[in-house]
């Protein structure tokens, strides 16, 4: 039975809220009905904000409840832009008027509409972002690190591709691909999300990949003719959904237990995407931001207690999942239907 939104808020802050004692990693997936905005807090306190989701106070109202009454922090250490969508940095200033940020990440905001649209109103889009206050602005590179505290166990956010530049470890690959061909590519996207940032969160044995919404063949450059990503534990599945995104090549060397999907409740959950997921052998669960209410949506979704919202007229509901000290154990849950399901990190 869903619990009323009050007491679920209520149940949510007196729950989750983790303290730097602890010792544990959180991270919220934050609706922004269907825009990008994952919020991490690290065992020493520590905050990174990937994506702000949509302008109009909506998203960022969200995003600032969860900071400071669940999360309680008092500012957002680390803010990354994965790319110059408005779904992703719209309510970044939103956010920094509200709660201060002290960093900023991203691939350097462009003086001319990202996707090459010449009758856009990108210099009055992008004129918030670019006034905000924030404490130092950096550009993403790949490889780029963002410094976090460390505690007893290894902590890093690490990019692992930026504008369509892949990072390679050096210790070299993770090793090539002998008995498969990359699928060719379905569709093609032209737009910044082919730049978007993607990065992978390590703590202990634990690994989380978020890719923004970098496209199809951006996501070929990870993983042909050699895998540069690691397996995970937990995959943000790319782009809402989409499947412009979420190659398979990926998602097979990635190899994850859970995915998290950020879409809207006509936005995402595409049917090639979510037939990817299911064929995938180690995912055990999936959960979603919003149940899919298009005409496919009978097939194309997870079990309603692994989803936020399932209305879309929704209060917005947010994903938590909360990673142990050591690093062995995680636990995914949506607090708005009660559900929690424990998973043990694997030794990869």
């Amino acid at each position: 039975m869903r619990l009323p939104c009050l007491s679920m808020l209520l149940t949510a802050g007196m729950v989750l809220h983790a303290g730097v004692s602890d010792g544990r990693l959180d991270i919220y997936w934050i609706d922004s009905e269907g825009g990008g905005s994952t919020l991490v807090v690290t065992p020493q306190g520590e905050s990174v904000l990937i994506d702000a989701g949509n302008p109009g106070g909506r998203d960022s109202g969200r995003i600032v409840k969860v900071a400071t009454e669940v999360a309680h922090l008092k500012r957002i250490d680390h803010y990354i832009t994965t790319h110059f969508h408005i779904d992703h940095f719209g309510g970044a200033a939103e956010v920094a008027a509200q709660i201060p940020i002290a960093n900023v990440w991203d691939n350097g905001l462009p003086d001319a509409d990202p996707d090459g649209n010449r009758t856009s109103t990108w210099p009055l889009t992008s004129k918030p972002y670019r006034s905000m206050p924030a404490g130092e602005r950096h550009v993403v590179q790949p490889g780029t690190t963002i410094p976090l505290k460390t505690g007893k166990y290894p902590l890093s956010l690490q990019c692992i591709i930026a504008r369509q530049n892949p990072w390679t470890p050096p210790s070299g690959s993770f090793g090539k691909w002998t008995d498969v061909e990359a699928p060719k590519p379905a569709s093609i996207d032209t737009s910044d999300n082919a730049n978007s940032s993607a990065w992978i969160l390590t703590f202990g044995a634990f690994r989380f990949y978020d890719g923004g919404d970098v496209s199809w063949n951006s996501e070929v450059k990870l993983v042909w003719p050699e895998r540069l990503v690691p397996t995970v534990e937990v995959y943000q599945v790319t782009h809402h959904g989409l499947d412009v995104s979420n190659h398979p090549l990926l998602i097979r060397a990635l190899n994850p237990v859970v995915s998290v999907m950020n879409n809207g409740p006509t936005k995402g959950a595409a049917a090639p995407t979510i037939a990817t997921l299911r064929a995938q052998p180690s995912i055990r669960a999936q959960y979603q931001i919003h149940k899919n209410v298009r005409a496919d949506g009978a097939i194309n979704n997870t079990d309603d207690d692994h989803i936020a919202n399932l209305e879309a007229r929704c209060d917005g509901h947010f994903i938590h999942a909360r990673i142990d000290a050591d690093g062995l154990h995680y636990t995914v849950e949506t607090p708005s239907s009660g559900h929690s399901q424990t998973f043990t990190t694997r030794l990869h």
